[in-house]
């Protein structure tokens, strides 16, 4: 069996970057960085095994930048959502301090009116 076949990194080398998850792409460039780290570096697969790291950095980039801006968009909607929700609630009233909670007519001694 060569090193390669039993290279769970060199396995997914056939499969297109971008058609890579995360994780997965992230794996097997972890394998090429190992790859490079071993003193028998084959010179052989040097060029190739650049490329495809070359590839992968490039594709997690371009996805880390597009989650950043998707993140950087959705986060102010979110916020402005919590706002309206909270501008519609009312702080000052709560269901413990409504007429009925004490008893009918008695909101805690107070009068309601």
């Amino acid at each position: 069996m060569s090193a390669e076949a039993s290279d769970p990194a060199a396995a997914g080398a056939d499969v297109p970057v971008e058609d890579l998850s995360y994780r997965a792409a992230s794996h097997e460039l972890d394998g090429i960085v190992e790859f490079f780290e071993t003193s028998d570096v084959d010179v052989d697969q040097l060029v190739a095994k650049l490329e495809r790291a070359t590839a992968i950095v490039d594709e997690l980039d371009r996805r880390i930048r597009r989650t950043r801006a998707q993140v950087e968009e959705l986060v102010p909607k979110l916020e402005a959502a919590g706002r309206a929700v909270e501008s519609e609630e009312d702080p000052g009233v709560s269901v413990a301090g409504e007429a009925g909670a004490d008893g009918p007519g008695d909101a805690g001694g107070e009068a309601l009116f």
